[in-house]
């Protein structure tokens, strides 16, 4: 049975202007609450990720997929921001993980160049680890990810923008709902 809530638009004032922020919510009876949301700038990716990271609890899971240069790293920043991190986040490419500190942890993990078989199943223990885990390229190691966790899709529109959506159940209904 589908469940349409209402569709909406609320207007974000940023650097005085007005931006057209649209929000979609869909959700499908027994599964996970959805929303998608159109982005038009590296400021509103970097704003919706402060709203999540704001909204986050320990052993918050969060996998993010999108193409090169999309914006997942850019969402990172924010949500470190929402998180009170001070240190300048980039990405973890070659690192694989990076850590900060702020009001909870912050694992922030790009495992573009690792799969299931690459002896890295050490990540794991960082997922329950009382802090929040942001993985960029989750796909790749969705064997090792567990059900209950954000899902957030980045794609890049014809027009540049982006359409950013996310998906969650149980806890995580309740930061979708007030984003």
């Amino acid at each position: 049975m589908l469940h349409l809530n209402y569709s909406f638009v609320a207007f974000l004032i940023t650097s005085l202007k007005i931006k057209l922020f649209v929000v979609q919510y869909i959700r499908n009876y027994g599964e996970d609450m959805k929303k998608e949301i159109i982005i038009n700038s590296d400021n509103l990716m970097q704003e919706l990720g402060e709203k999540i990271g704001r909204l986050c609890f320990p052993n918050t899971l969060i996998t993010m997929e999108g193409d090169l240069g999309a914006g997942k790293t850019t969402m990172t920043k924010g949500i470190g921001k929402g998180l009170d991190i001070k240190r300048v986040i980039n990405s973890p490419t070659f690192t694989i993980m990076k850590i900060y500190e702020g009001r909870l942890t912050l694992y922030h993990m790009d495992v573009y160049r690792i799969d299931e078989n690459s002896g890295d199943d050490y990540l794991e223990e960082y997922f329950q680890n009382g802090g929040v885990c942001v993985i960029e390229w989750a796909g790749n190691i969705e064997g090792m990810i567990k059900d209950n966790h954000m899902k957030i899709n980045i794609l890049i529109n014809k027009d540049n923008s982006r359409k950013v959506i996310i998906e969650g159940n149980n806890e995580y209904e309740r930061i979708i709902d007030k984003l």
